[in-house]
């Protein structure tokens, strides 16, 4: 089990600057190697809370573009992780890049199953204010009920996940 602080937040309205200022800084260095980025995640649904955490997704047109944007976002400070065991995105992390908020960076091409889902799930709850606020209150309550427990955090908010995935026609 791994041990990591869970904070879940009420939505703050700096998140969607927060993003545009990471999406500006990222922009700048990858230019036309990229279709574009989007705010995907808690974080890119107002109203949602949601850990302070930016979540975003760089797409690409196709495999073949994903070295020399690899290699870009390395130059900036980024490591690629991989896919973390999820099909279709690459995952990389960084130590902290000064003036912008923490995020989860993923880089997904424009046909990639996992970018249309984090899209549909995002577009949905944006769609539907009652199940934004059902899921933001599991979330708080999991985050209440596993303050120290990123897993148990993360399987107590599934179900919700899940329910969500088939109505919008994820599942």
């Amino acid at each position: 089990m791994k041990s990591k602080k869970v904070i879940v937040l009420p939505y703050d309205n700096q998140w969607k600057a927060e993003f545009e200022k990471i999406k500006d800084y990222l922009g700048k260095a990858l230019g036309n190697r990229i279709i574009g980025i989007e705010h995907v995640g808690s974080t890119s649904v107002e109203g949602l809370a949601a850990k302070p955490i930016i979540d975003l997704d760089v797409i690409i047109e196709d495999e073949s573009h994903f070295d020399n944007v690899k290699r870009r976002l390395e130059d900036l400070g980024y490591s690629h992780e991989g896919n973390l065991g999820i099909k279709g995105r690459d995952a990389f992390r960084y130590r902290e890049i000064q003036d912008l908020m923490g995020h989860h960076l993923y880089v997904c091409t424009k046909n990639s199953e996992e970018l249309k889902r984090h899209l549909a799930f995002r577009d949905y709850l944006r769609a539907h204010k009652e199940e934004m606020e059902r899921y933001g209150a599991v979330k708080m309550d999991a985050a209440n009920k596993f303050p120290k427990d990123i897993d148990g955090y993360i399987a107590y908010k599934s179900a919700c996940i899940e329910e969500i995935y088939k109505i919008c026609g994820l599942k």
